[in-house]
């Protein structure tokens, strides 16, 4: 194994804190908020890992963290990204364990756009041979999340209404909820992505551009009757799905796509029909989540990305150094993910 240097290469954020707007996982120039840099090599404490970056995945929650929009604050100087695979070439106390393996990671002391990343060894998880380095970089993130959530709506009937299903996140839900006997309705912006999605698992597909859209969601939630909608979008059409959606329907809220504050037009429902608004974020589910229940949940998404089930779609891959000039560009592909490499 190479030594581990001084310094690296890393994308680092530009400032602190947060920046109190609200203008959604949307760049223009990431120029405006990062910068490429030289920096220290981060060394472990106790009860951490330094990793090696094989690969790093761009999530949406990564651009509202860095234009100040998320529910964590900046640290200027430090790298940017949540989550990525990697080697862990060298260890704290009591992290022993982890040297020299393969994991995919979510990064809680140094970000993942950077050669190497310091965090929690609890926040590793040791990665299966079969596993490409592309899917152990979005191994944690999403997957989470689609096996938290569609739990909620397996407890809650046969159906559940979905937004921004064409996203990666999306997808899986697709295809976890078929898998579970469920039926996905999947709310998309473009129709010509409902017969890929109904090959994934989705019951039925609705386009939100179809000024029909509403009448056509009515006949569809009085055949299937879904409570639970998964929402990414929390727009003014969102309000009018749960508003559409049968007694004790749950709108569960865990990302915010557009920028339109939704004004909501009949408070009485969550009176009279016991409807409920709320949010998800995986980060408070893995600290309320005993760790058997998580180990579980890790082992049955390791499984469906092993053999097949579930799989990452790349759109754009982007060395370190193609970050800054390149990444908004790359975002504007909508067929998959931006995986970034050293």
């Amino acid at each position: 194994m190479s030594p581990i240097p001084s310094s690296m290469s890393a994308v680092i954020q530009k400032f602190d804190g947060y920046s109190n707007t609200a203008t959604g996982p949307v760049i223009e120039n990431a120029a405006d908020w990062l910068e490429a840099a030289q920096i220290p090599v981060p060394k472990p404490g106790p009860g951490q890992v330094l990793i090696r970056l094989r690969t790093a995945s761009v999530n949406p929650s990564d651009i509202h963290f860095i234009k100040g929009e998320y529910g964590q604050p900046r640290i200027k100087g430090m790298p940017a990204g949540f989550e990525g695979c990697g080697d862990v070439v060298a260890t704290g106390t009591g992290a022993e364990a982890l040297q020299d393996q393969r994991v995919a990671f979510v990064a809680a002391g140094s970000g993942a756009w950077a050669e190497y990343i310091v965090t929690q060894a609890q926040m590793c998880i040791p990665l299966r041979p079969e596993i490409s380095d592309e899917d152990g970089a979005a191994q944690i993130v999403n997957p989470l999340t689609a096996m938290a959530m569609v739990d909620i709506a397996q407890g809650a009937g046969n159906a559940f209404v979905l937004s921004a299903a064409t996203s990666q996140l999306g997808k899986l839900m697709c295809s976890l909820g078929r898998d579970l006997g469920l039926n996905p309705i999947a709310m998309v912006r473009r129709a010509e992505t409902a017969e890929t999605l109904k090959e994934l698992g989705a019951a039925e597909v609705l386009a939100t551009t179809d000024t029909d859209m509403m009448s056509k969601f009515a006949k569809v939630s009085a055949e299937l009757k879904p409570r639970v909608f998964l929402d990414a979008v929390a727009d003014q059409i969102s309000e009018q799905v749960f508003c559409a959606m049968p007694n004790v329907a749950r709108w569960v809220c865990y990302g915010k796509l557009s920028t339109e504050l939704p004004k909501l037009t009949q408070m009485g429902q969550l009176i009279f029909m016991n409807k409920r608004i709320e949010g998800f974020w995986l980060t408070q589910w893995m600290m309320s989540t005993p760790p058997a229940d998580q180990m579980r949940v890790v082992g049955e998404v390791q499984a469906r990305f092993a053999d097949g089930r579930w799989k990452t779609d790349v759109s754009e891959r982007l060395a370190l150094k193609d970050v800054v000039p390149n990444l908004a560009t790359a975002l504007k592909k909508s067929d998959g993910k931006v995986i970034i490499t050293p």
